[in-house]
């Protein structure tokens, strides 16, 4: 189905084309719709499906039908169209890599429109955001922290929104932010249309949801909790001192060209990358510890081919966006299963397929247990060719068996009697 399909303009259009797309996901052709007939929407479905398009491109739709902008400044002959210009669209997301990534998103489908983003997030100087909201825009894309800073210096209007997203949203709240995106969403017009896209649907983005919502559309695309089916998943049982070990054997022999490695601290994420890099292999750490010119060069890098393998930690996955990432590799098990989730996204999107790799240790076998749990699959431990060092295959609980309720009964009771000690 194409997207002329959807009512979408003709410079739109030729947006989406200029970026290589010619047919739509399936969470897009459900989406798009409904977005451009105005309804509130839910959208859950697994990462790298094309959620982002979702609601960027309604929203560009719906913004360069009717600009405030040219009404405005044809009757005021002595401002220019900048000067006049206001915010019609938020989008939050958790994170400043995300923000980014949106924003992109919108100057490539929008490159045909005169609407113009500015991505406000925390990290780096305020001084350009401010210069950008002064000059004027139609839409920020914006991180909660950095946007209530903007807003407790006045620096931003919210007052003209007439479209709220909120990106990743159990991320957003899995980060504590509820209190910052219900203070934001406070200051907005009630009158808008709000869309919500997740790749989960917690019960805590349920509640978010039904207060700010009105009559949504719900869209599930695939079954929650599972991963995409393009991607093939592995486990490796071996021991937390032969990790390092199996990785290089993996990256010296496996093909593998663009590698995204999960670790589970800033200081893990160093640790691989220097060690990675003594070893001959180019690669870059991503994390909340470095700054946005580093994280930003360190995107450039990897996306380009510079770098071979990418060390980045939960924090930073979700702005993690880049075609032809072949393997995703969790050095440390995830200490939540729905993160688990998220990390192997970032391979096998748009449809291409991808592999992702686990490494468990002894002391990780009930974090494993949770992935299998939360995604309701029981997984065979691999060996790797030509190593050795491998831990042994790590056993499956045996199921406990339940004593009779009244053996239970008579225990406790026989317990009571002997301490003496009566209990409330």
């Amino acid at each position: 189905m194409p997207f002329r399909v959807f009512g979408l303009s003709d410079p739109l259009v030729q947006g989406i084309l200029a970026t290589g797309y010619t047919a739509p996901t399936e969470i897009q052709s459900r989406a798009i719709p409904a977005a451009v007939s105005g309804r509130d929407i839910i959208g859950c479905a697994q990462t790298g499906t094309g959620k982002t398009a979702a609601f960027v491109l309604p929203i560009l739709n719906r913004l360069s039908h009717e600009s405030p902008t040219d009404v405005e400044s044809s009757s005021h002959h002595g401002k220019s169209k900048d000067s006049k210009r206001v915010i019609r669209c938020l989008i939050l997301t958790p994170t400043r890599e995300l923000a980014v990534q949106v924003e992109a998103s919108i100057r490539e489908y929008g490159r045909f429109t005169p609407l113009r983003a500015v991505a406000v997030y925390g990290g780096v100087s305020i001084k350009g955001q401010l210069t950008a909201l002064r000059r004027g825009v139609d839409i920020v894309v914006a991180t909660p922290g950095r946007l209530m800073d903007h807003m407790r210096q006045r620096t931003i209007d919210l007052t003209r929104v007439e479209v709220l997203v909120l990106d990743e949203a159990d991320r957003m709240l899995d980060m504590g932010f509820i209190l910052d995106v219900r203070k934001i969403i406070g200051v907005l017009p009630t009158q808008r249309q709000t869309m919500l896209f997740s790749a989960t649907i917690s019960p805590e983005v349920k509640a978010l949801s039904a207060g700010i919502m009105k009559d949504p559309e719900i869209i599930q695309i695939g079954v929650p909790r599972n991963p995409i089916e393009t991607i093939t998943q592995h486990f490796y049982p071996v021991f937390k001192t032969a990790k390092m070990d199996l990785l290089l054997h993996m990256l010296r022999n496996g093909g593998m060209n663009c590698v995204l490695v999960f670790s589970r601290t800033k200081h893990g994420a160093d640790k691989i990358h220097h060690k990675l890099e003594r070893a001959g292999i180019q690669s870059v750490a991503m994390h909340s510890g470095r700054s946005q010119g580093q994280r930003e060069r360190a995107m450039e890098g990897f996306r380009g081919g510079k770098y071979q393998v990418m060390v980045a930690t939960d924090i930073a996955a979700r702005g993690i966006d880049i075609d032809g990432i072949s393997h995703v590799i969790n050095f440390d098990v995830p200490a939540y299963a729905e993160d688990y989730i998220h990390r192997i996204g970032r391979t096998g999107r748009a449809a291409a397929t991808g592999d992702a790799i686990t490494f468990v240790a002894p002391d990780e076998e009930k974090n494993f247990r949770q992935i299998e749990k939360f995604i309701n699959r029981e997984f065979e431990f691999e060996t790797c060719p030509g190593f050795d060092w491998a831990a042994p295959d790590l056993p499956r609980p045996k199921p406990v068996e339940k004593k009779p309720a009244s053996h239970r009964k008579r225990k406790m009771s026989g317990g009571r009697r002997r301490t003496g000690i009566r209990r409330r």
